[in-house]
């Protein structure tokens, strides 16, 4: 009997349909959001507004790239936002205790973040911690270590030369956003075009797979989590620029966004899969969420909770792309 082909096409490409809205899904809620953003309110579609919606982007951007290397090898870093207030903190009080010139408190604050990343690699690897819960004793401590050392008041004696960046603009665009295109492409090259980025996705894809073919996988583990420390303090000392401020709360409520943006744009929870140009899908389409809401007068205590509705779809995203991935194998 003749096979039932044509059926047959149709369901794959209904699958492999499925596939591509799964994929692409953070792009398709972007343009659809900015529509209607756009619809409800024309300043949305200012100039203006979309600097504001840069600016925004790259402190969440930044944190989003940093929570995304240790996802890739398959493990989770919730200390990251801490991280960021703490490192800031630090360059700051140098500053303004010793008269250091202010790019080496900056150097300081982005050293002490990436020291923090260092110290919470070797624990998962060398004492064998569950990333998860190290990495929550970490941000409770750093929590902690920056409430204490700010008092919990609010620094704003940095030098001028310290905010620049966070103030500045070329042409009429603000600086800060550069910055963020530079850690963009600069991480995108070395998931897609170096040694470590190729050992990252074998990591989290089966560490063991990788020790038997020569990946050292806890140098990698713990290259991946000294990057994420590093990024976090570049995130803390744009944030500290743009407000020309560190509060004693610095960082709250970046967390559980930096963690959703990647996922949203396709990072696995399950190590091993994910793009840059998701996570900037992911970044953007958050960030447009929370600008957008604000500009069509949504109350804030709907802003979280959508923010956290965001978070759950998210995850449930990431279950049906592993499910048609392990059906499509």
């Amino acid at each position: 009997m003749p096979q039932p082909q044509p059926q047959t096409r149709g369901a794959g490409g209904s699958r492999g349909a499925l596939r591509w809205m799964l994929q692409n899904v953070v792009w398709l809620w972007l343009v659809g959001l900015i529509v209607i953003f756009g619809v409800l309110n024309n300043f949305f579609f200012t100039v203006a507004n979309l600097q504001n919606i840069l600016i925004q982007a790259t402190v969440l951007g930044l944190l989003a790239l940093a929570v995304s290397l240790p996802l890739l090898v398959a493990e989770i870093d919730l200390s990251i936002a801490s991280n960021m207030g703490f490192s800031s903190v630090v360059g700051a009080m140098l500053l303004s205790g010793t008269h250091l010139p202010w790019w080496l408190g900056m150097l300081i604050g982005i050293a002490a973040g990436a020291l923090i990343g260092l110290f919470n690699g070797l624990c998962i690897t060398r004492l064998r911690m569950v990333s998860l819960i190290e990495t929550l004793a970490m941000m409770i401590i750093l929590q902690g270590a920056l409430l204490a050392i700010t008092h919990g008041n609010t620094i704003t004696d940095m030098p001028m030369a310290y905010d620049w960046i966070g103030q500045a603009n070329v042409l009429g665009w603000p600086v800060m956003p550069i910055i963020f295109a530079l850690a963009l492409i600069a991480v995108a090259v070395v998931l897609r075009a170096t040694v470590f980025g190729r050992s990252v996705y074998a990591v989290g894809g089966n560490a063991l797979a990788a020790a038997t073919a020569g990946i050292r996988v806890n140098r990698i583990k713990i290259l991946a989590f000294t990057a994420s420390g590093f990024l976090s303090a570049v995130a803390g000392y744009l944030l500290a620029a743009w407000q020309m401020a560190i509060t004693s709360n610095q960082g709250a409520g970046f967390l559980l966004y930096a963690i959703a943006a990647p996922i949203i744009g396709g990072v696995s929870v399950f190590g091993g899969r994910g793009r840059v140009i998701g996570i900037l899908g992911g970044v953007l389409l958050l960030t447009v969420i929370h600008v957008g809401l604000s500009i069509v007068n949504v109350p804030s205590f709907y802003v979280d909770m959508i923010g956290g509705l965001a978070i759950f779809v998210a995850v449930a995203i990431d279950a049906m792309r592993v499910r048609l991935s392990a059906g499509a194998a």
